[in-house]
């Protein structure tokens, strides 16, 4: 693992390797942690990336609950996507994600251990495509079936999905919608509702 992760920075000064577990015990310092590889990363979002994210999550909901399809999770949602027989843990921290019913449990105090099958990740202006589309692959390797990538400075989303790991299968602009697809059947949401 290089000093500099893809989409964050690595924590100086913590653990090797660092675990699920040890993310309890940090402060609340206003940064997302992830662990990739048993490294700590922080990364920061600013203020218009947590409102898309907050509008998604919102319009997810809306469609999600009254059809009882699963759970809707915010950006608090921590998931341990660590394979089975790895020795070093990877924990994401989607800013949505979506979970068909049955997968998780109705109340789960602790970290999912299993991949969201949706994803949203809502891009703050310190990460570039290179670092977010290793992101997307690995998502797409942990068992995450759908990936929207937001891109708030250009107002576009790649869409990801297993069947294309190197690259996204589409890029939506402002005119195109979010859709569900097999993951979540019809579900749609316009890109102009999330970045107003």
């Amino acid at each position: 693992m290089q000093q500099k992760t893809l989409w964050g920075e690595r924590v100086p000064g913590v653990p090797y390797p660092f675990y699920a577990a040890d993310l309890e015990k940090l402060s609340d310092d206003g940064y997302t942690y992830e662990i990739v590889e048993g490294e700590l990363i922080r990364m920061s979002s600013g203020i218009d990336a947590s409102e898309i994210a907050a509008r998604l999550v919102f319009y997810l909901m809306g469609f999600v609950l009254p059809r009882k399809l699963g759970r809707v999770i915010g950006p608090d949602g921590t998931y341990d996507v660590t394979r089975p027989g790895e020795l070093v843990e990877t924990v994401l921290v989607p800013d949505a994600a979506f979970v068909q019913a049955g997968r998780l449990p109705t109340r789960n105090p602790g970290y999912g251990k299993l991949a969201p099958d949706l994803v949203g990740e809502v891009v703050s202006p310190s990460q570039y495509r290179p670092e977010m589309d290793d992101k997307a692959r690995l998502y797409l390797e942990r068992g995450v079936r759908l990936i929207w990538m937001l891109w708030p400075s250009r107002q576009e989303a790649d869409l990801w999905r297993p069947t294309s790991p190197q690259a996204p299968v589409a890029t939506l602009r402002l005119g195109d919608s979010l859709d569900g697809l097999d993951v979540l059947p019809g579900f749609t949401c316009p890109l102009a509702d999330l970045f107003l």
